[in-house]
């Protein structure tokens, strides 16, 4: 059963839709006893998971059961928000072969490790992945493509939020490759001068690069913004800029601490300590405070919520990683005896005192899934949407494909995955990054 699914996933392309984009068929071949569904949708703003499951809770539903069943494991939770309770209770097949753990609407319920303390009193050792404690866990879109990819559908298309200064804000089941200037235009956006868009949700999501840049399988939203705005201006700040501000500002306060997920979990994790270690040229890169980098999952709630003087330790920690990897520092961090803090559940941040402190409280609307589907008339696959290796061209210019067709294909022993043609067409370029597809008659 493992062995089966894990290569319907493989040849279907299916990878972590949660953000990670982590190859599918890999944890289909692992063993647990415990599997989660991440229906927790933790960033402000976005909808995709939970208009996918109003969508079609059925293919969810299969989606975990399969995983289950594939994995070895005796229980599978379903992990969802208050606010989606009822619909996927009725979807849920009678017996309690899958239980419902419902989630308070906090900030961010939806990571991995939080997810499986929440739900197992498990705590993921440092450095670790969640099948350390003998638990697999998948967002549920990535389980309704599981669903699909057992049918023989191959990922193609995938549910986009269009939120933030738009007339219309909705979600929209778009083909994979498409523009994203196209998704704002469908929501009503008229780019401003100085407008700036993130890819993802307001807390880790990043800046688009541009307006022609193509949704790809992780990315579940589109944030557009005034160019002035904190979550702009936060990710436009040179990195020369967020050291000098975090070396003349700092006070130790430990607010960054006291709010952060991981080091509530009872990891090795002070990011107060770390910008002060920052401070003094003498520190070594095998400082504690400086491996700790390691142990950020970059949430962004240092950041964006914790500092009251606009310091950046998310940023700094992601530099840090960055130079640790580029020097061959591994990480020294990996205790397993690990106890979560007394005061942790005293320190939930609201999703809804977060959407105020970004200043995001007029564009926390509805963004119901849309009758309007998104229909480019060219696609561009990146052949790198996911952990690994990129995928391998495996057709040509001017080859005609149907939408299903496999255009990329894993390199031989890597990790990747598969790119099928999300739109039928004719292949109008190949590279090594992306393929691109364009509509045309005959």
């Amino acid at each position: 059963m493992a062995a089966s699914l894990a290569k319907a996933i493989e040849k279907g392309g299916v990878v972590g839709a949660g953000g990670g984009g982590f190859p599918s068929h890999v944890k289909a071949e692992s063993e647990a006893d415990i599997f989660i569904a991440n229906g927790a949708e933790c960033e402000p703003l976005l909808a995709a998971d939970s208009e996918l499951m109003r969508l079609a809770p059925d293919r969810v539903v299969r989606g975990v059961e399969l995983m289950r069943d594939a994995v070895g494991a005796s229980r599978a939770v379903l992990a969802i928000k208050r606010k989606n309770e009822e619909l996927m209770r009725s979807a849920l097949p009678d017996g309690g072969s899958i239980e419902l753990s419902v989630l308070e609407n906090v900030y961010p319920a939806g990571d991995e490790y939080l997810l499986v303390f929440d739900t197992t009193g498990r705590v993921v050792p440092e450095g670790g992945i969640p099948t350390d404690v003998g638990v697999v866990v998948n967002n549920v879109t990535t389980l309704a493509q599981v669903a699909d990819a057992a049918d023989g559908r191959p990922v193609t298309t995938r549910m986009v939020t269009v939120q933030g200064a738009v007339e219309s804000p909705g979600t929209f089941l778009t083909p994979l490759g498409t523009p994203i200037r196209e998704l704002l235009a469908l929501a009503g956006w008229k780019q401003d001068d100085g407008g700036a868009v993130i890819a993802g949700g307001p807390m880790m999501g990043c800046l688009a690069s541009d307006l022609d840049q193509p949704t790809t399988k992780p990315v579940g939203g589109l944030l557009a913004l005034p160019g002035d705005h904190v979550l702009v201006t936060s990710r436009t700040a040179t990195e020369e800029q967020v050291l000098r501000v975090a070396r003349a500002a700092c006070c130790q306060c430990m607010a960054c601490t006291e709010l952060c997920p991981r080091w509530l979990l009872g990891h090795d994790l002070e990011p107060h300590r770390t910008v002060r270690a920052i401070q003094y040229d003498t520190i070594g890169l095998d400082d504690a405070h400086i491996t700790s980098a390691y142990l950020c999952c970059e949430c962004g709630m240092c950041e964006l919520f914790a500092c009251p003087l606009e310091i950046r330790p998310r940023r700094i920690m992601a530099s840090l990683k960055a130079e640790l990897v580029r020097r061959g520092v591994p990480n020294p961090h990996s205790r397993s005896d690990i106890e979560a803090s007394d005061v942790r559940e005293y320190r939930q941040i609201p999703t809804s005192r977060l959407v105020a402190r970004l200043g995001l409280s007029d564009y926390d609307r509805a963004a119901p899934l849309s009758d309007r589907r998104p229909e480019p008339h060219s696609v561009r696959l990146l052949l790198r949407q996911h952990v690994g290796e990129p995928a391998e061209p495996v057709v040509e210019e001017g080859s005609r494909v149907v939408e299903g067709d496999l255009v990329a294909e894993i390199p031989e022993g890597r990790l990747g995955a598969r790119v099928h043609a999300s739109i039928t067409g004719v292949v109008s370029s190949v590279t090594p990054d992306s393929v691109i597809i364009e509509r045309r008659g005959g």
